[in-house]
């Protein structure tokens, strides 16, 4: 009787072991392939690119979509807007938008309007100050900040300034106009932001 005990508990033993290491087993090989189907660490920190539908977009609206955890502002600018940029470079620090060129605004975005196409801004909606969100104040006319203002954006924080191409005015806190994120046109209704074709 104790023989066949002793044979019982080996077998259960050995189905024991057997099941911890087929377990074992499993979990070994479906960790590396869970890990395979993460985005790496680059990707993550660059941030997968996003499509806005641009579509819906009236002439003198804001769309704002979440860009590598950003809020990215798409601008449709109307005749009157556009306008105004051009009346105002004097008032401007940087104008043709030739500080930190590379980090700031793609060649493709180096023109009057820093975009490309005139109709559309786009533009990452963070202060070069200090990393507040601009409000919008799209209306020309005066304003407590500015007697003469044609349309923009103002940083009710430390009282920055930007026009509707982005570009900060003279003597404000902002040392640089608003980030141009890396974007290309899929169609005439989609926008990808976060990768470009050299502005296709």
């Amino acid at each position: 009787m104790s023989d066949q005990s002793d044979v019982n508990r080996g077998r259960r033993s050995l189905v024991i072991a057997g099941a911890c290491a087929g377990g074992a087993a499993a979990v070994g090989t479906a960790v590396p392939f869970a890990a395979s189907m993460l985005p790496s660490e680059r990707a993550e920190a660059l941030g997968a690119p996003v499509e806005a539908d641009i579509g819906q977009l009236v002439p003198g609206e804001k769309l704002t979509v979440e860009w590598r955890g950003q809020p990215v502002w798409i601008v449709r600018r109307t005749q009157e807007m556009l306008d105004g940029i051009k009346r105002i470079d004097s008032k401007l620090a940087d104008p043709k938008s030739e500080r930190k060129k590379s980090e700031l605004t793609p060649e493709y975005a180096r023109n009057e309007y820093r975009s490309i196409k005139s109709e559309y801004l786009v533009v990452v909606g963070i202060c070069s100050h200090l990393g507040c969100s601009p409000q919008d104040r799209f209306k020309a006319g005066p304003e407590a900040f500015e007697r003469d203002w044609t349309g923009g954006f103002f940083c009710p924080c430390h009282g920055s300034l930007f026009d509707l191409a982005g570009r900060v005015y003279k003597n404000k806190p902002a040392p640089d106009n608003l980030k141009v994120p890396p974007y290309t046109y899929l169609s005439d209704t989609r926008i990808l932001i976060g990768e470009d074709k050299k502005g296709a």
